[in-house]
């Protein structure tokens, strides 16, 4: 463990503490050797607006997804895309964004995928952060490429495959869509078919963090989940991987669901699938 843990009471109430930072712990240590500041958006645009001194940017889209395939980059790619933001496989790293941290936790969870050894996240995010008017920059910092090793992905953990729903839904399938999707009383957008896998129960992401984008208590989190078993293997899905990365982040670190998995093909793959079961409410 590179840079020393966040001491905050609110983080030492949860399973995995040295997984969580807040606002006033990274503002005191920007620049800090061995910590990179790492923001993911939903909104590419809004890194250029303003971001945390120093905070180089890595975009779901464009820097972690195969151009061709529907997958991540591998391990290669991921080797030279952390040595083109400075990264070293040593360094302490904290992902913040909007949406509550959902497009972080993404990166998060793909950062995990290639067993980087220290990843955090940055507790309430950008919302956080410039609703606290702390300090901001425009500029783009200069990084020193590093020596990044070249490691493959361990999906087996926690990476959840279509095959895999397919041939058995899990007992805990948790989707972390808004309400209205889970029905499918609102019309998709992105796939032939709206509602939810059957199995699934609905958790809205929102429901682990307040308006201000900050994660609740243990207590609090253990209420709004308090249906499922932690003992247990759990799978998460929205429509695109995001909201349910947050939902696998709090699951897995904050209430200490060991096998907690995410699903991120999530509704935008099954609910284009031939044949597969979709169950929505009655219209």
């Amino acid at each position: 463990m590179g840079i020393e843990l966040d001491p905050a009471p609110l983080f030492q109430e949860f399973a995995h503490p040295e997984k969580f930072v807040s606002a006033s712990w990274l503002s005191a240590r920007l620049g800090a050797r061995g910590l990179t500041v790492v923001e993911s958006d939903g909104d590419a645009f809004l890194y250029d607006i303003g971001h945390i001194p120093g905070a180089v940017r890595i975009d779901w889209h464009r820097d972690l997804n195969d151009l061709v395939r529907r997958d991540f980059i591998d391990g290669a790619s991921f080797a030279r895309l952390m040595s083109e933001r400075g990264i070293s496989r040593e360094d302490t790293v904290v992902v913040y964004g909007d949406s509550a941290n959902c497009w972080a936790a993404y990166t998060a969870w793909v950062f995990e995928l290639f067993g980087h050894p220290d990843v955090r996240l940055l507790d309430g995010g950008r919302d956080a952060w410039m609703g606290e008017e702390r300090d901001t920059s425009f500029a783009v910092p200069e990084t020193a490429a590093t020596d990044y090793p070249i490691v493959e992905r361990e999906e087996g953990r926690i990476r959840t495959f279509v095959d895999t729903l397919r041939r058995e839904v899990p007992a805990q399938l948790i989707d972390a869509r808004l309400p209205a999707d889970f029905a499918g009383t609102d019309p998709e957008l992105t796939t032939l078919r709206s509602g939810h896998i059957p199995g699934a129960v609905n958790v809205a992401w929102g429901s682990a963090t307040y308006p201000n984008s900050l994660l609740k208590s243990r207590a609090e989190l253990e209420h709004v989940y308090g249906g499922f078993d932690p003992a247990l293997p759990v799978t998460t899905y929205c429509n695109l991987g995001s909201a349910a990365a947050l939902t696998w982040y709090v699951l897995r670190y904050a209430l200490g669901f060991e096998q907690a998995s995410l699903y991120d093909g999530s509704w935008a793959e099954w609910g284009n699938l031939v044949g597969v079961p979709v169950e929505r409410a009655a219209r």
